[in-house]
Parts: C-alpha cells; sequence; structure tokens
C-alpha cells in the first residue's frame, strides 16, 4: 500500500484517524502500532513477522543496555549495542545481499551455487537504521530507555515513515511517543503537507517518469546526445519528486498523529557544490551516516589520512544501503570521491567561482551520478553514459528527441521552477501582504482542495504510479 492510492487515500487513513482520535491517549500509540502492522502486511504478510522480531530485538536490547549502565557496566552495555546491531545487520545482509554475495562468489569461482532468491522486505533498510539508533542512542544517554513494547513497535513501525522514510532516529521522537498532544493548527498543517506531497508524486513525478520510460526504453545505440540528456533529466526530476513528495507526505502525516518529523529535503537541486547538495538531499540519511558512522569513527579530528578513509568509508556503505548492484556501490565511491576532493581543494575556488558556473557544475556532477543509479545493470549504464557524450555517434538530436522536447517543454518549465524555493518565497510574500485579509486562509483551503481533486482525478485514470525507493 503506498500513500498515493485510492485504498490508502479513502479507506485506510480515514479509518486509522476514526479510530485513532476516537481512542483514549494512552491507546493511540497501540493504534498506531497494530494499524501500523496492516498497512504493512497489506503487501509484505509475510515479513511482519521479520518486523516484530526486529522490534523485540531491539526493545530487549536496550533494556539490556540501560539495566548494564546502570549498574556501571560500560563493558556489558557495549556488548548489547553490539549484539543488537549485529542482529539487525545481519538481518539487513541476509535479505538484500546474499544473493548480491553468491553472484559474485559464483563469478569469481566458477561455482554454481543457486540463489536464494529471497523477496526484499518493503523498507527494511530504513526500519533497520532507525531501530539500530535506539540502543545507541540509548547508551549514549541521548534518549531513555522505552519501557513499553507497544510503544516502541509503534516508532518501529510507525506507518507515515515506514517505508521510505524520513530516517528517524530516535532520540528525536522519544518524548513526541508518550507525552504529543495533537491539536487542531497541528493537523490542519498536516493535512496541507501532505496534499503538496501527493501532489509532487502524482502530478510531477508521475507525469515526468512517463518521459523517462519513454526514452529509457529506446534503444541506446541510436540514442542521440540531448535526447539522452533529457532523459536523465527526466529521471532527476522523477527521483526528486518522487522521494521528496513520500517524504512531504510522511511529514503531513506525522503531524496529524503529532510527530514532528525533520525535514528531508531542502530543494538539493539549488546546491553550489555536491557538499552543499548532500546536506539537501536526503537529509535524515546523511544525518543518520555522520551520527552513527563518520563521528564514531573519528570525524575530522585524527589528521588528513584517517579523514579521508572516514568518508570513504561512509560513502562506500551509502551506496550500499542503497542497493545490491554494483552501480550504487559505483555511485557511492563517485560522490564520495568528489566530496573529498571538494573538502581538500575545490570548494575554496567554488565559493569565489560566479553563482551560475557553481550550479552547472553541481547539476553535471549530480546528473553523471543519476545516470549510474538508474541502471542496476551497470554495463547498460555506461553505454546511457556514452550516449550522453556522443560516444555511440548517433548525433547530437533527432526528430523523435526534438517531438519528446517539445510535448514535455512546459512541463520541464513547471518542474524547474517547483525544484526551487521561488514557489515558496512567492506565497510567503503574498501571505506577509495579505496577512489581514480573510480571503488568505479561503485561497489556501481551494489551493489545497485543488491539488486533492486533480491528484485523485490522475489516480483514477491511470495505472502508472510507481514509487522508486520501494526497491530499498
Amino acid at each position: 500500500m503506498v500513500f498515493s492510492s485510492l485504498l490508502f487515500l479513502f479507506r485506510f487513513l480515514p479509518i486509522v484517524l476514526i479510530i485513532y482520535f476516537l481512542a483514549p491517549r494512552k491507546l493511540r500509540n497501540a493504534v498506531l502500532f497494530f494499524s501500523s502492522l496492516v498497512f504493512y502486511a497489506w503487501g509484505e504478510p509475510v515479513y511482519v513477522v521479520l518486523m516484530l522480531f526486529s522490534t523485540v530485538v531491539d526493545f530487549t536490547h536496550g533494556m539490556l543496555v540501560q539495566h548494564f549502565k546502570d549498574k556501571g557496566q560500560i563493558k556489558y552495555a557495549k556488548i548489547a549495542v553490539g549484539s543488537a546491531m549485529t542482529i539487525n545487520l545481519f538481518l539487513l545482509g541476509f535479505f538484500k545481499y546474499s544473493d548480491f554475495l553468491i553472484r559474485n562468489i559464483n563469478a569469481i569461482t566458477g561455482s554454481s551455487i543457486p540463489l536464494l532468491n529471497l523477496a526484499l522486505p518493503i523498507g527494511i533498510s530504513f526500519y533497520t537504521f532507525q531501530t539500530m539508533s535506539y540502543t545507541v542512542d540509548i547508551y549514549r544517554g541521548d534518549a531513555k530507555v522505552q519501557k513499553n513494547i507497544i510503544s516502541f513497535g509503534s516508532y518501529v513501525a510507525l506507518f507515515p515513515q515506514l517505508i521510505a522514510g524520513p530516517i528517524v532516529q530516535y532520540n528525536t521522537v522519544a518524548e513526541q511517543l508518550n507525552h504529543r498532544r495533537e491539536n487542531i493548527d497541528e493537523f490542519s498543517y498536516g493535512i496541507m503537507r501532505f496534499m503538496c506531497g501527493l501532489g509532487k508524486k502524482v502530478l510531477l513525478a508521475n507525469n515526468i517518469g512517463l518521459l523517462w520510460d519513454q526514452i529509457n526504453a529506446l534503444p541506446v545505440q541510436n540514442l542521440p546526445v540531448l535526447t539522452a540528456w533529457l532523459g536523465i533529466t527526466a529521471f532527476a526530476f522523477q527521483l526528486y519528486f518522487d522521494f521528496s513528495g513520500y517524504s512531504d507526505m510522511a511529514i503531513g502525516l506525522g503531524h496529524m498523529f503529532g510527530f514532528r518529523f525533520l525535514e528531508n529535503f531542502n530543494y538539493p537541486y539549488m546546491s553550489r557544490s555536491i557538499t552543499e547538495f548532500w546536506r539537501r538531499w536526503h537529509i535524515s540519511l546523511s544525518s543518520w551516516f555522520r551520527d552513527y558512522v563518520y563521528i564514531p569513527l573519528g570525524g575530522n579530528r585524527h589528521g588528513l589520512g584517517k579523514q579521508v578513509r572516514n568518508i570513504a568509508i561512509v560513502w562506500l556503505l551509502t551506496g550500499i544501503w542503497h542497493g545490491a548492484s554494483w552501480n550504487f556501490v559505483l555511485w557511492g565511491v563517485y560522490f564520495g570521491v568528489f566530496l573529498i576532493i571538494e573538502k581538500f581543494i575545490l570548494l575554496k575556488w567554488l565559493k569565489k567561482a560566479p553563482k551560475f558556473i557553481t550550479h552547472l557544475y553541481t547539476l553535471f556532477v549530480v546528473w553523471i551520478g543519476w545516470t549510474l543509479f538508474a541502471f542496476d545493470d551497470l554495463s547498460a549504464g555506461i553505454l546511457y553514459l556514452k550516449a550522453m557524450f556522443g560516444g555511440n555517434g548517433a548525433g547530437i538530436l533527432n526528430q523523435e528527441g526534438m517531438y519528446l522536447l517539445l510535448n514535455y517543454g512546459i512541463m520541464l518549465v513547471i518542474l524547474i521552477i517547483a525544484s526551487t524555493n521561488f514557489p515558496k518565497k512567492i506565497v510567503a510574500f503574498i501571505a506577509n501582504k495579505n496577512s489581514e485579509n480573510i480571503l488568505m486562509p479561503c485561497l489556501r483551503s481551494v489551493f489545497i482542495i485543488g491539488i486533492f481533486i486533480i491528484s485523485v482525478s490522475y489516480l483514477v485514470a491511470s495505472t502508472y504510479n510507481p514509487f522508486l525507493y520501494f526497491r530499498f
């Protein structure tokens, strides 16, 4: 079940909201927990057991960590943290990477070990990182141990951000689990945020995704340069509006239920360096690796060599986190190399260069990275890169490419504007100028209702409603 589905919008969500707000406050976490299990079981009934197992494991280990800390037995507390992380990483590795490992062993040794062909549990990369943060936060003293397993289960399985984040570190919602206060203002903001995300996903991501699918279906050896760039531009916009739209919907749902999740995107395509881009894109993942990998490794505190090592480790793991395929490993290494180069060489030049040049540089590097990201088959990605630079000898632009450009030209202009903070500034300016005007709340409501009606119309009329980050 996805947020941008008629089933979720007209059945699941209204039923859960009604039950949640009718329930006594002390039972609301239980409502969230069990409704989240239903949400997950709709697509993955078998793997609900896996999620419950992870919940019990991390709840128990959190209690052990706190128990040993209270007794001053720090060594045993560390062992408990290590045990929890080992179990979580084993589960993630087994279900996500076992076939990848077997394929590579077979390729290197010539053996024929049969693949396990396990279905990937939806959202396992996200909720595994969340549960691992819990025991670490308890050990560090950044959060208090949760003594109610239902409340802890509602954190692990919380359906607003279960499938695709944002990755919620336990210390950011620990207080909210038991002491949140829902109100009309928060609920209204949640609806507005959810509808904006729905519009991003259905009206923008889905429509530009059709262009990417059309170009990706063409024979790559006949793909002209500009058509190839048009295709990867379409993919870049689809990925951004798809994922950021889903994050907006998750944040909006969180507000409806009294939670405040941290932002996950901050107009990344406005960045002027790769360093800035990764401070703006998938912020919750970057923050997780910073807090639980980079800083514990030493960060930038122990000399140049170890700092480079730490960045390399983080970005190798970032690539692997995204998928069990060599293209994701190369993608992580690719961005890691650019971040290292910028940190020690390029950033001082980028700060002095014209904004237009630094912006083009950033988008160029990111677009090449998205090409690696888009193709699980690394050889197919390399062929597509060749087409982008004329390596296939298909020319600059053909009639088909011109047709696609003209057909999607207006949509591309809309996407370019929507990926900046310009619309937000315009809305803020109008709101400030008309703060006393009673029409402004009415116009805002009409706008939100309009997005909802048009989005639903698209969902009714179209069967094209993919979500790219489901595979992670």
